[in-house]
């Protein structure tokens, strides 16, 4: 048994080594070698390295608005719960039964006064504290030594981000100006008006490399381009004199109303913009007129265009004035994801009054199907034995590159102890 779990450790530290050298093989403007999209060994890796030890989008803080209020999410082989305690205080919790292991929270959501296991109802504080576990076990038994197993928690800006690791990585500078850039959401009183949940047959990073570019959007999303404007920035050299002009018009209105707007970057990690969508357009719906009646916040201009959040490694946003999206990937296996996408609205906007599920939710429920079936046909045609990296344009793919840069410094720092340092950024040439 021992010489079985040593050849074990043996192949994982092989698999992490070869994955290391991998890396710092590649060629920065190339997809990635086979392995790191179809891989077992390397999809384990990535669990344990990224989304193990990044900081990760668990909900939103609307979710769980009032004391015993709960999500429960899985990360990879990790359960997890975050709950609204005492004096609104959100803690997380690995979702494991300190008795024999049982999962405690079994539902997406719900409500509790306290967090019991439904196996043998133990019995635990909204804070971790272990309260019950019976007679059974004996009146020596020490309760304080029971309680839950944390998680990193912290929230800003409506969302609330989890990571697993012993030392997450430093994040509150980019929480503090998420908190300013989200202050006219006035996210405590926004509610989940709508959600799906799609199993895509791809891996990880190949919904996530999809998401960084629109290369494929003039041929793919027909419906998305009926508002959205594929470049970021008016350094953009695709960017027209049109769009700067309309650029420099809407952010006039946007300082006079103080809503914040400028490009701000931390690393390749995360990026906050607010760009103008498509002009006569001001959401993301089929006919580009506002989803919902209810503007969120303080918003008065329905015009705000959409900011756009970037957090790496799973998530993206789209906020304007009427409603905001944020997208999640959660890695499955190493050719499968779930795409978890919430419209959120303003809290008091009334269902079938002020917004129109259906409606709100159509231009992504159609572009997301259309990234699936690209991300599905992107992976069976990576299994070929006839794949081999291919390059990426640096002027429409420069986000995709970013993207894997990121991925593959976090990676080597988490590997082998290769120094962290900032990939730089790449603009389009």
């Amino acid at each position: 048994m021992m010489s079985h779990h040593s050849n074990l450790v043996d192949t994982l530290q092989n698999a992490r080594q070869a994955t290391a050298a991998m890396l710092k093989e590649r060629d920065h403007n190339f997809s990635l070698p086979q392995p790191f999209y179809c891989d077992d060994r390397l999809f384990d890796i990535d669990m344990q390295e990224i989304f193990g030890k990044e900081w990760l989008i668990a909900g939103m803080t609307c979710e769980i608005p009032a004391k015993g209020h709960f999500i429960s999410l899985q990360i990879g082989k990790n359960p997890i719960v975050v709950v609204r305690g005492a004096e609104g205080k959100i803690h997380a919790f690995h979702n494991v039964c300190r008795h024999r292991g049982s999962r405690l929270c079994v539902t997406d959501k719900g409500k509790v006064a306290k967090l019991v296991c439904p196996y043998h109802q133990w019995t635990y504080e909204l804070d971790g504290r272990l309260l019950f576990a019976g007679t059974e076990m004996g009146a020596d038994f020490d309760m304080a030594q029971y309680g839950l197993k944390p998680v990193n928690v912290k929230s800003a800006g409506g969302y609330i981000f989890v990571s697993l690791a012993e030392n997450p990585p430093a994040i509150d500078d980019f929480l503090r100006t998420l908190e300013h850039y989200m202050e006219p959401y006035d996210m405590e009183n926004t509610k989940v008006a709508v959600e799906s949940r799609l199993i895509e047959q791809a891996n990880w990073k190949l919904v996530m490399e999809n998401n960084r570019e629109c290369y494929h959007c003039n041929g793919s999303h027909p419906e998305l381009l009926k508002t959205l404007l594929e470049w970021d920035d008016v350094t953009d050299p695709r960017a027209s004199q049109a769009f700067k002009d309309q650029v420099a018009a809407c952010t006039k209105r946007w300082d006079a109303d103080k809503i914040p707007y400028a490009h701000a970057s931390f690393g390749l990690r995360n990026r906050i913009v607010r760009m103008p969508l498509l002009d006569g357009t001001v959401s993301m719906t089929l006919d580009g007129k506002p989803g919902c009646n209810k503007l969120m916040g303080r918003i008065k201009d329905p015009d705000l265009g959409s900011m756009r959040i970037l957090h790496l490694p799973h998530a993206w946003n789209h906020c304007m004035a009427d409603h905001m999206i944020v997208f999640t990937v959660w890695p499955i296996s190493a050719q499968e994801s779930l795409v978890i996408t919430k419209w959120l609205v303003h809290k008091d906007a009334v269902e079938g009054q002020d917004y129109d599920p259906q409606r709100l939710r159509e231009v992504w429920d159609a572009t997301n199907v259309q990234d699936r079936r690209l991300a599905e046909e992107n992976q069976r045609g990576i299994n070929s034995t006839a794949y081999q990296p291919g390059p990426y344009s640096k002027t429409y793919e420069f986000g995709v590159i970013n993207f894997l840069d990121w991925y593959s410094e976090r990676m080597l720092h988490h590997l082998d102890g290769t120094p962290s340092q900032v990939p730089q950024l790449r603009q389009v040439a």
